[in-house]
């Protein structure tokens, strides 16, 4: 899927700013019910060297609750720790204030617990109680009220503690918080450090003016990010969870090994997936260990002879055991494996994979318990002298006019050459051969205002990359990130070596999205 989004379960604005006659500061006020959420620094309104500052406090959730993040990575349904980013977004809200320019934000890991409240005056600071400027939770509770330092407690860990900066100050904040995360849903304290403070109690996030700005001898008036309690969907503060989730099958796009391609570029990755009435499940003896592959000739699609001698490289084919190459586990249900193959003087047209159980004593299928067979075409790289000029006819085969609000989709891609030409016999048996598109990525916009839901994500973390197999190109979504009773479109981009950028295809695929009750 390659991309979740988790959205605020608290948010508050604090401040100590004056009160309407300049006198009384509204550190008691609350604003936990706006729909707006408010950082600023205001300095000489009330005497020459008077400062107001106001602060926002957000929480997500990461525990092992429902739909929490915790609770996803415990279903499989989020990579582990270290395969996956997590980035804090809020959005800026358009005012008719001043706007400050120039400047940096500090988000930091909230020390201590803190509640809500129900406050909505962000005017004149009428409504008390619950968590403020001066107290974490309403001052009628059990327990301790106040925070240790007026204006909230927080970590200044490195492990903890982000910048974000402003230039216009319309930015919004996409914050990589990652490491933050992972602390929070760590399920053990480690040693800590500066860099890593171990497990953290997941109380969210404070966001602040950075000390040199709050500090200033001059204003910075005034940022607004929408809150949870906003009317527009897509401008909710959320965690966005970021990991690439594509798979690469090399089983429709298999070439034998060339001296035009470096050694990684040889390799080619195969997968197995282990479907048990319908659903995905690890094969009981191989669970999350190494899986065995031998590679035979083919003949009428079945294995014939002796397992093919591979070229040991000590990674994916050990010395001494030149009949398999050592596959691993990928997720629930699905392994592959990945090596390179040398033609021979005549290359084979056709070969097997064959699946096993591989173990120090069997390195061989001929000798382990075998778990499926496949069939592969083995192509040879064949030298051009001009650029290609791809041009594709795209369709999404399984494309459907409606998706409930509580499912996750598989998109089917289908693509070839646009300048395909059948003779007539050709067109009268066969279907065109599908193009493997094999770096391909995907944009999701709403059709009404052509708002970007989900821009191409071609980065670091390549979180919106299509993953592709024999049948073509595909990609899950997850459909509640969407509001429902719109229509969104899709739009795909593939990689042009001979530009070195993105080329968007013309082709765009609507759909519909509405909640469960319609439908």
């Amino acid at each position: 899927m390659g991309i979740k989004r988790y959205y605020a379960k608290s948010d508050n604005t604090i401040t100590n700013a004056f009160e309407e006659n300049l006198s009384l500061r509204g550190t008691g006020s609350n604003m936990g019910a706006a729909d707006i959420l408010e950082v600023f620094s205001i300095y000489g309104q009330a005497s020459s060297a008077s400062a107001e500052k106001s602060r926002v406090l957000i929480k997500f959730d990461c525990t092992a609750s429902t739909n929490s993040i915790q609770a996803d990575r415990t279903s499989g349904d989020l990579p582990a720790s270290g395969s996956v980013s997590f980035y804090l977004r809020l959005y800026n809200a358009k005012h008719g204030q001043t706007l400050p320019k120039s400047y940096t934000m500090d988000v930091s890991a909230i020390s201590g617990s803190w509640t809500e409240g129900t406050g909505l005056d962000m005017e004149l600071y009428k409504d008390k109680g619950e968590s403020n400027w001066v107290n974490r939770v309403a001052s009628s509770s059990a327990g301790t009220h106040a925070w240790s330092s007026t204006g909230g407690d927080y970590f200044t860990d490195t492990s903890s503690s982000f910048t974000a900066s402003f230039d216009s100050g319309v930015e919004d904040i996409e914050l990589d918080i990652t490491t933050l995360v992972e602390q929070w849903c760590s399920s053990s304290a480690n040693s800590k450090t500066p860099t890593d403070m171990g497990l953290k109690e997941d109380e969210g996030l404070i966001i602040k003016l950075s000390s040199a700005y709050e500090g200033a001898d001059r204003s910075y008036y005034t940022k607004k990010f929408f809150a949870r309690g906003t009317e527009f969907f897509f401008k909710k503060p959320c965690i966005e969870a970021r990991w690439d989730s594509s798979i690469e099958d090399d089983r429709g796009n298999f070439y034998y090994s060339s001296s035009l391609a470096t050694a990684e570029e040889n390799l080619n990755t195969l997968y197995f997936y282990n479907y048990f009435r319908g659903r995905l499940r690890n094969i009981p003896d191989v669970g999350t260990g190494n899986i065995g592959v031998s590679i035979f000739s083919s003949s009428a699609d079945s294995p014939t002879g002796s397992a093919i001698t591979l070229v040991a490289d000590g990674t994916h084919v050990r010395s001494g055991a030149t009949f398999a190459v050592t596959g691993g586990y990928v997720s629930t249900g699905i392994y592959s494996a990945s090596f390179a193959m040398t033609a021979a003087a005549t290359p084979l047209t056709a070969i097997n994979d064959v699946w096993f159980s591989l173990s120090d004593s069997i390195t061989n299928a001929a000798a382990g318990t075998q778990y499926g067979t496949g069939t592969i075409a083995p192509q040879t790289v064949k030298n051009l002298f001009n650029a290609p000029a791809n041009k594709y006819m795209i369709s999404v085969t399984n494309l459907r006019d409606f998706y409930r609000s509580d499912e996750t989709a598989r998109f089917r891609i289908y693509t070839r050459q646009k300048d395909w030409a059948p003779t007539i016999y050709t067109k009268a048996i066969n279907t065109p051969a599908v193009q493997i598109v094999e770096s391909g990525s995907y944009e999701i916009y709403r059709v009404i205002d052509d708002l970007k839901v989900i821009p191409y994500g071609t980065g670091s973390t390549k979180h919106t990359f299509l993953s592709y197999d024999t049948s073509g190109s595909y990609f899950d979504l997850d459909m509640n990130m969407f509001e429902t009773g719109y229509f969104y479109g899709i739009k795909l981009s593939f990689y042009n070596e001979d530009l070195g950028s993105y080329v968007e295809q013309p082709e765009t695929f609507k759909f519909k999205v509405e909640s469960r009750q319609n439908k």
